[in-house]
């Protein structure tokens, strides 16, 4: 099988992912990727001949092999890193939509189409969330299909044409059982730092909307402030505090002197 497509793509969502995202990539690389090409695929090299049962039975063997091993296990693990590498085509293809648009309206319509804001944030949370649920659930169904992360050496097998129980044995056990937990950890770890991407993006957008509110709301209490001192000295034409006075009729011209030198200090 041919891989070179998958490098390919995961190559080219490095330039517009996260440090977090970048870790995701290179462990995809290093730990998944290259293991299940250089090893992962020879341990589970024509497993269905090497699984023996002790009987000649025409047929029993192909039964219970199928019965214990619905799905080819090093299969189930290339399906899982297709399955999860490919919601990071959605980033590609949102990028390569917006760059198509500009061309089309031959005019700058986006301040940068890989920059992470606006519709591009939101479709590398969509991947994210999909990516996520794609490792869990094939968590899950290898843990179903299997009935655990582990390979015994001996299945125990009476499905007909076997006409009896017979025993039936799996090679390689021990070395299958290392590269799973091994394949299982690395699936994990992917899962942990989706979740801690996804963390410090959605965290990143709420302190970065709170900083945007802020300002605002700091301008129109600056705005009322003045406000207020423009209705106190000129609409009053007096302080507060010699309102009262001001009522009275009995008020000197030189007090209305000194109100008004008042107010033009409080002004200023």
């Amino acid at each position: 099988m041919s891989w070179m497509f998958l490098r390919d793509l995961l190559s080219g969502v490095n330039k517009y992912s996260t440090g977090i995202g970048r870790i995701w990539l290179a462990v995809v690389f290093i730990f998944r990727l290259l293991v299940y090409m250089v090893a992962a695929e020879h341990v589970w090299k024509d497993e269905q001949k090497e699984f023996e049962c002790n009987i000649r039975q025409p047929g029993c063997e192909n039964v219970c092999f199928d019965y214990y091993f619905p799905v080819s296990q090093v299969r189930l693990w290339a399906l899982q890193l297709i399955m999860v590498s490919t919601p990071s085509l959605l980033v590609v293809l949102h990028v390569a939509y917006c760059e198509g648009r500009e061309k089309r309206h031959r005019k700058k319509l986006y301040i940068s189409p890989g920059t992470m804001d606006g519709g591009l944030w939101y479709t590398y949370l969509i991947s994210l969330i999909v990516k996520t649920g794609f490792e869990i659930g094939f968590l899950v169904l290898f843990y179903k299909l299997y009935d655990g992360f582990s390979v015994p050496y001996l299945v125990k097998c009476d499905l007909k044409p076997c006409p009896n129980t017979v025993d039936c044995f799996i090679s390689k056990p021990t070395e299958k059982t290392i590269f799973i937990l091994f394949l299982v950890s690395t699936s994990c770890l992917c899962v942990i730092l989706n979740f801690i991407e996804l963390s410090f993006l959605v965290l990143k957008c709420l302190i970065k909307c709170c900083l945007q509110k802020y300002p605002k709301s700091l301008k129109s209490s600056v705005c009322e402030c003045h406000h207020l001192r423009y209705i106190e000295c000129g609409e009053t034409g007096v302080p507060p505090l010699l309102q009262n006075h001001h009522s009275d009729s009995a008020i000197s011209t030189p007090q209305r002197g000194e109100t008004k030198l008042l107010c033009d200090t409080h002004k200023s």
